[in-house]
């Protein structure tokens, strides 16, 4: 499973990603709120833990809007705030889980477990749209305005982090996590290059322009005004 751990304790962070990671699971660590809901939001992730204490935004009103934004991926809080009203809270906010630090590595583990396999609340979308673009996430078919469009690999995966955040800027940092599974900085021109090809197929064989660079900031896919 690809897990989600949004906690700004170093050491609980190092532990816990470390232990998934040892037990066969790809974690990916944030340490702020908000760059938390953005991750959270992108629907990348099949379990996401996360602190209710953050800095940028706290883990209550984390859940809460990508709650209303639609995302459904399973949240357990992992927290010192330990009170039933406090556990309440967490669960009516929108967690599925809550577990009081300090904690067993060994519960934490089952209760992940658990929550990739209860079924989920609404089907998996399968077809993204922005604008006349569509991509057909089972046939991996995608065509504008009726014309398909061949892509590699690497590209419907840019294309589709993209798609699921429309309307959104996206820096490169992330496309770098989201679609190369770096969490460093490589020191190459990788994000560059491909969106350069990405929209020479998207974009230049039609009127209007669908990405959009933002100069020092990243890149927005968005459908005309």
């Amino acid at each position: 499973m690809r897990i989600l751990l949004i906690e700004d304790d170093r050491k609980t962070s190092d532990y816990v990603s470390r232990g998934l990671s040892e037990a066969g699971h790809v974690c990916d660590t944030l340490a702020d709120g908000r760059d938390g809901l953005y991750s959270v939001i992108s629907g990348n992730h099949d379990v996401v833990i996360v602190d209710r204490m953050l800095p940028g935004l706290d883990g209550l009103s984390l859940v809460k809007s990508a709650r209303a934004a639609g995302a459904r991926t399973p949240v357990i809080f992992l927290t010192s705030v330990s009170g039933v009203e406090d556990r309440v809270e967490g669960l009516e906010a929108g967690g599925d889980d809550y577990l009081v630090k300090p904690f067993a590595f060994s519960e934490l583990l089952a209760r992940i477990h658990a929550l990739a396999r209860r079924p989920q609340q609404q089907e998996q979308q399968t077809v993204l749209q922005v604008a006349d673009l569509e991509m057909n996430l089972i046939t991996r078919r995608v065509t504008r305005a009726g014309v398909e469009i061949e892509l590699q690999p690497r590209e419907f995966r840019l294309l589709e982090v993209l798609m699921r955040g429309a309307g959104r800027v996206l820096t490169r940092t992330m496309l770098l996590e989201q679609v190369w599974d770096f969490h460093f900085d490589p020191k190459t021109s990788v994000v560059e290059t491909h969106v350069s090809r990405l929209r020479g197929k998207i974009d230049k064989p039609f009127a209007q322009p669908l990405l959009h660079t933002l100069r020092n900031t990243g890149y927005s896919l968005r459908a005309p005004n």
